[in-house]
């Protein structure tokens, strides 16, 4: 069993940044890939951002070149740098962790946090 917990959400105007954190604890955390997902209000849960145990990354068209992801895998820490941030960014950003493979669907995520509010004004 793996626990994570993400922090760094907050309230930022359109243009700004954050960095979002995910602590993972637990069983293992070795090999696992790590994501970032997001559900708005009304919506379904989308991808954000994903990262390999080897640091290979994938984005969402969404956020490429806007967003980084990053893992730091002594500390047990993933990241999600969030830059120009726009009000379409807003929502509960979750990190998940599988255990085996890599990609963007929110089906092969085996862990899940309990999610961190951005909200992005205008």
């Amino acid at each position: 069993q793996v626990q994570l917990v993400e922090s760094g959400g907050g309230l930022v105007q359109a243009g700004g940044s954050l960095r979002l954190s995910c602590a993972a604890s637990g069983r293992t955390f070795s090999g696992y890939a790590m994501g970032w997902f997001r559900q708005a209000p009304g919506k379904e849960r989308e991808f954000v951002a994903a990262i390999s145990w080897i640091g290979t990354n994938l984005y969402s068209d969404s956020v490429k070149g806007r967003f980084t992801i990053s893992r730091d895998n002594a500390k047990k820490m993933v990241y999600l740098q969030m830059n120009s941030l726009r009000p379409e960014d807003t929502a509960n950003y979750y990190c998940a962790a599988r255990i085996s493979g890599f990609g963007d669907s929110s089906s092969d995520y085996n862990y899940w946090g309990q999610g961190t509010q951005v909200t992005v004004s205008s």
